[in-house]
């Protein structure tokens, strides 16, 4: 599918196609394990190209889904993307990594050490002029007045985000995480790409990601860091995933508990099966009303297929893989 654009999105509608086909092209950017990685110097050229612009729409109020990936934070994004007033960004890392060269933890546009958490310190004043520079472009060129950017990684970065856009609203979307784990370790194996050199999958360029998530959060953590050697260790998808889901919820549930007019907490299973969350959603965001959005989401959600039954976890993670998901409401 390109674009995340699928038939049903172009038939309801030739403008948002158009949007997301700009969002793609000239905005996102491509990260390792994609193919046209060729247009990247393109997107970050026309970043720079964005200060000659004198059109950019003001940057109100824009919506950020966070969470973790292979959890649905993509449909979300999509089916937000239908709605009249949105533009979506999906994964605009190259954006971030331009504002914020020492942000990228996979290693999709650079090499230099990365840092998983930022905070309201590390954005500057030309970091914000330009953040809103090449948005407010995006609004106009777009034609759109509300900017939805999927970054799932941003749970970590939530006061660099806010310094940057004081009025942001924030999605923090779980899933089940037998389900997101599964997803997880299906990705890589199908998506993973070794060579003689390296090996590009969801934990970065030669586990550069994991390393960074281990130093950085895991190892921080009340819980799982006391078992943080061991955890290092690991190599199974389907456990680093455990860990990445485990912490990556723990952030999530403490941002909505304390920013509960910031950050709405809701499940993927509830947005795809139940009208009323989706109203819960547009109403969170200050979004009126949207027929077509409607159209689009009773045509493409549908009840979530579980994976797996079960996954077998390592003695150092289980019991709070267990408690966190009791904390989310799964069983």
């Amino acid at each position: 599918m390109f674009a995340q654009v699928d038939a049903d999105f172009i038939k309801l509608s030739l403008k948002k196609t158009y949007a997301r086909l700009l969002s793609y092209l000239f905005f996102e950017g491509r990260p390792l394990t994609t193919k046209g990685r060729w247009i990247n110097p393109l997107v970050f050229f026309l970043y720079r190209l964005h200060r000659y612009l004198p059109f950019a729409r003001q940057v109100k109020a824009p919506i950020f889904i966070l969470g973790i990936g292979r959890s649905g934070t993509t449909i979300l994004g999509v089916t937000l993307a239908m709605h009249d007033a949105v533009g979506f960004l999906n994964e605009p890392k190259a954006f971030w990594s331009y504002l914020y060269s020492d942000e990228d933890i996979v290693g999709n546009y650079n090499l230099n050490d990365a840092r998983y958490r930022l905070s309201a310190t590390d954005a500057n004043p030309a970091m914000i002029r330009k953040a809103h520079r090449i948005l407010g472009n995006y609004l106009t060129l777009s034609r759109s007045h509300r900017i939805v950017d999927k970054y799932p990684e941003l749970v970590f970065r939530f006061d660099f985000v806010r310094a940057i856009f004081p009025d942001a609203k924030f999605l923090f979307l779980h899933r089940n995480g037998i389900d997101t784990c599964s997803s997880i370790k299906k990705w890589s194996h199908r998506l993973g790409v070794r060579t003689v050199e390296a090996c590009h999958d969801w934990w970065g360029v030669n586990d550069r990601k994991w390393r960074f998530l281990c130093d950085q959060i895991v190892a921080t953590d009340l819980v799982l860091g006391p078992y943080i050697d061991k955890i290092r260790l690991f190599s199974a998808h389907e456990h680093r995933a455990a860990v990445e889901w485990i912490v990556t919820m723990k952030e999530g549930v403490r941002l909505a508990t304390e920013y509960p007019d910031k950050v709405l907490s809701i499940s993927y299973e509830s947005y795809t099966e139940s009208l009323d969350a989706r109203k819960e959603v547009l109403d969170f965001c200050d979004l009126p009303p949207d027929k077509r959005y409607d159209e689009y989401c009773s045509k493409v959600l549908k009840k979530p297929v579980k994976m797996e039954s079960e996954i077998v976890l390592p003695e150092e993670i289980e019991a709070e893989f267990i408690r966190v998901m009791g904390m989310l409401g799964y069983e």
